[in-house]
């Protein structure tokens, strides 16, 4: 069977993010979403939540833009500056962690599956980390870090994914068989979105996406992605996609509902 999970990232980054997310959802093919406890549109997104009872939920960590929750302070602005505060020693990687979850947990959510901001969570240390968080919070999935549809990453990326799913598998954490999106952060529309689902593979497939409306907020918010969010979620709500889904045989699936890989 082909299972693909379609999940959008930064729910809770800006209210027209949070508003594009539930509108993929509810009138197209998305799935699943990952929060940011540390969002700016946080409480949006859990009363959006509460409203959109199918919708499901996830912990989009971060450890990169946004302030912390342990310290209030800035977190650092890009994943350079954070390998740095690694390599140094100066910052609490589990404990941030740690205290996003358990903002989103004690906001009445349930989370099903964990990943990050600019995928930071590809750093060994910090996969670690969030297995572990997964293992504590009693947290099903994480998300997989590796694309292997990136251009000569094919080789590199399924021999690296044996090296993840050993410290995943150590916590009985899972994760799914596939992951992409990746590569098409920022030029996901309906053409690229449909070439990549002739590339869907047997098992459970997580795809990522950053769909939203372009507001006011998303347009003063400090991120690249603006007017490629609209382009997403046009993709996302397409009947031609929703078509071609249907006709490759695959089958949409939340998290919560995935199975065991």
């Amino acid at each position: 069977m082909k299972r693909l999970i379609i999940n959008a990232d930064d729910f809770g980054f800006t209210r027209d993010v949070n508003a594009g997310i539930v509108h993929a959802h509810r009138r197209g093919v998305l799935t699943s979403t990952t929060l940011m406890a540390n969002g700016d549109a946080f409480e949006d997104a859990v009363r959006l939540s509460r409203e959109t009872p199918t919708l499901d939920i996830g912990c989009h960590l971060a450890l990169v833009q946004g302030r912390s929750l342990l310290t209030g302070r800035p977190l650092p602005g890009k994943p350079r500056d954070l390998l740095w505060l690694l390599l140094r020693g100066q910052i609490d990687v589990y404990a941030e962690l740690r205290a996003q979850i358990g903002n989103i947990v004690n906001a009445g959510i349930r989370p099903t599956h964990l990943d990050s901001h600019k995928h930071t969570h590809i750093v060994p240390s910090i996969f670690r980390q969030v297995v572990r968080l997964a293992r504590e919070f009693s947290v099903p999935y994480v998300r997989l870090p590796l694309d292997e549809t990136v251009p000569l990453a094919r080789m590199p990326c399924a021999l690296a994914s044996r090296y993840y799913r050993r410290i995943a598998t150590a916590d009985q954490v899972r994760m799914p068989d596939h992951f992409l999106g990746f590569r098409l952060t920022g030029s996901l529309d309906e053409r690229t979105l449909a070439a990549a689902l002739t590339s869907v593979s047997e098992g459970t497939t997580e795809f990522m996406c950053h769909p939203g409306y372009l507001g006011t907020e998303l347009a003063q918010a400090q991120t690249r992605l603006k007017e490629s969010r609209v382009r997403e979620l046009e993709a996302l709500t397409s009947p031609r996609i929703r078509e071609l889904i249907a006709a490759q045989g695959i089958r949409l699936s939340p998290f919560e509902d995935a199975g065991s890989y």
